[in-house]
């Protein structure tokens, strides 16, 4: 008979082996910031190099939770890259591997699910009023884009219209299938 603690520790170290099994190496990309939860509202941990190892301990939409050193905390998914990359697998490497390398081009890569929108999170999309309340908010005239646009540094250049395609002409007689 198993002693009473002896169920909860192999459930301890199921989820050890779990977890340390889940976890994945990774390369900083580009030098960014640790944010202590998956938001970039959200307070700063820490920060790590570009070239920095990182180990990946899991996904969140648009966000990896990582370990740099003793700074555990989450980064952008598109700043660092897991594993060797590629699109090889299906593992978490594999997709971060898919918004960081060159891919073939004749494959089609989803980028929502690069973004962090799965099946399941379209499946259940629906209109939101509120949600695109607030973007009107963020709607400007065509004279504030100007100004914004100038102080950029930024100039109107004047292209020529595309030409207006013609319309598809009918066969002028009927093709085989049609007769039959």
């Amino acid at each position: 008979m198993m002693k009473p603690n002896t169920i909860p520790a192999a459930l301890l170290l199921l989820m050890a082996t779990t977890s340390a099994a889940l976890a994945a190496s990774g390369t900083v990309l580009r030098t960014d910031k640790i944010y202590s939860q998956p938001s970039a509202t959200a307070s700063v941990a820490g920060s790590a190099a570009k070239g920095a190892s990182v180990t990946v301990l899991a996904k969140q939409g648009g966000w990896l939770r990582v370990t740099s050193g003793k700074t555990s905390g989450w980064m952008r998914l598109l700043s660092v890259r897991v594993g060797a990359g590629g699109l090889g697998g299906s593992g978490l490497g594999d997709v971060v591997g898919a918004a960081t390398t060159k891919s073939d081009p004749s494959r089609v890569v989803a980028v929502a699910g690069l973004r962090g929108l799965n099946e399941e999170d379209l499946k259940k999309a629906s209109f939101n009023a509120e949600e695109l309340a607030r973007l009107d908010k963020w709607t400007m005239t065509p004279a504030q884009g100007r100004s914004f646009a100038g102080q950029a540094g930024l100039v109107a250049v004047k292209l020529p219209l595309l030409v207006e395609p013609k319309p598809a002409q009918a066969p002028a007689s009927p093709s085989t299938w049609e007769v039959n």
